[in-house]
C-alpha cells in the first residue's frame, strides 16, 4: 500500500478528551499528524485543544455517541471540512452498571460501543476511499465476549453492566473482521486492538480499581494509526502492539453477517461497499 507517512496527514480520534484517546490524539500530534479530536463536553474540547494546540494542527467536533442524528451532524461537518481522512481511530467507549435508553432507543453501552462507531465509519467512508491508502482502528478489549445472545442484545432480557461491555467489545471485533473482509479490495486496512488494563475512568467506573498508564495504554492504537509495518495487515486483533487472538466466535462468518444485517437495521442504513 505503498510508503506510510503520518506527517502532515488527518486522522481522527473519537472519545479523545480524556483517557486512551486523549493520549492518542497527544502522540500523533507529535509525530506530526494533522488531530481531529472528538467529545461530547464543549468545554473538554476547547481545553484539550488549548492544551495540545503548541504540539501541532489540531481540530475538535462535538458530538454524542448516544444520538445518531448528532453523529450524522458530526459526519456531515468533517465531510464538509476536511478534505481528506487518513486514519479513522473509534476509540470513544463509555460503561454503565445500569440499563440506560439512547436517545434512538437502544441499550445505551451497545449504542454508543458498537452501533455509533459502526453509523460514523459508514458516513465517513466515502472519504477514507478517497483518501487511500487509510485505516480504520477499532479499540476494543480482552474484556470482549465469547458469545453472543442475540435475543439479548440491549439487556433486554437482563442487564448487567460487565455483560453489556463485554458484548459491545465482541460487537467492534466481529465489526472489525467483517468490513475488512468487505474492504478487501480498497486500500483501506480495518484493525482493533485491546489496549492494555489501563487506568482510566471507564476502568474505575466499571471495575474500581487502575491499571496502567494511558502512556501504555495509547500504544497500540498509535501503532496501528502510524506504523508502516502494518500497511498491508487488515482484519486483525492486536495486542501490546503484536497480532493476538480474540475468541474463536470473532471467526464465525454468520455470526458476523448477523450482527452486521442487525447494526445496519438498527441505524437505518445500508452499507453498499
Amino acid at each position: 500500500m505503498g510508503k506510510w507517512d503520518i506527517k502532515d496527514k488527518t486522522i481522527l480520534v473519537t472519545g479523545s478528551t480524556d483517557g486512551i484517546g486523549k493520549q492518542t490524539a497527544l502522540e500523533l500530534l507529535k509525530r506530526g499528524a494533522k488531530v481531529l479530536i472528538h467529545g461530547k463536553d464543549l468545554k473538554k474540547l476547547e481545553k484539550t485543544k488549548k492544551e495540545f494546540s503548541k504540539y501541532g494542527e489540531i481540530k475538535y467536533y462535538k458530538a454524542d455517541f448516544s444520538s445518531f442524528k448528532d453523529v450524522k451532524r458530526m459526519a456531515d461537518e468533517i465531510l464538509e471540512n476536511e478534505s481528506e481522512l487518513k486514519v479513522l481511530i473509534n476509540n470513544a467507549g463509555i460503561f454503565s452498571h445500569k440499563r440506560i435508553l439512547s436517545e434512538d432507543g437502544y441499550e445505551l453501552t451497545f449504542a454508543v460501543n458498537h452501533l455509533a462507531p459502526f453509523y460514523l465509519t459508514y458516513l465517513l467512508l466515502p472519504l477514507l476511499k478517497k483518501s487511500s491508502p487509510s485505516r480504520i482502528v477499532n479499540v476494543s478489549s480482552m474484556a470482549h465476549s465469547s458469545s453472543i445472545d442475540f435475543s439479548n442484545l440491549q439487556g433486554e432480557r437482563g442487564y448487567s453492566g460487565y455483560e453489556a461491555y463485554s458484548l459491545s467489545k465482541l460487537a467492534n471485533i466481529l465489526f472489525t473482521f467483517e468490513l475488512a473482509e468487505k474492504l478487501k479490495d480498497y486500500e483501506i486496512t480495518v484493525n482493533c486492538l485491546h489496549p492494555g488494563v489501563i487506568n482510566t475512568k471507564l476502568l474505575r467506573e466499571g471495575w474500581g480499581f487502575g491499571g496502567g498508564s494511558v502512556v501504555e495504554g495509547a500504544k497500540t492504537s498509535v501503532y496501528l494509526a502510524s506504523s508502516p509495518e502494518v500497511s498491508n495487515i487488515t482484519g486483525k486483533y492486536f495486542s501490546n502492539q503484536r497480532i493476538s487472538e480474540p475468541a474463536s466466535i470473532a471467526y464465525d462468518k454468520e455470526i458476523r453477517k448477523k450482527l452486521w444485517e442487525i447494526s445496519e437495521k438498527l441505524t437505518g442504513i445500508e452499507f453498499n461497499i
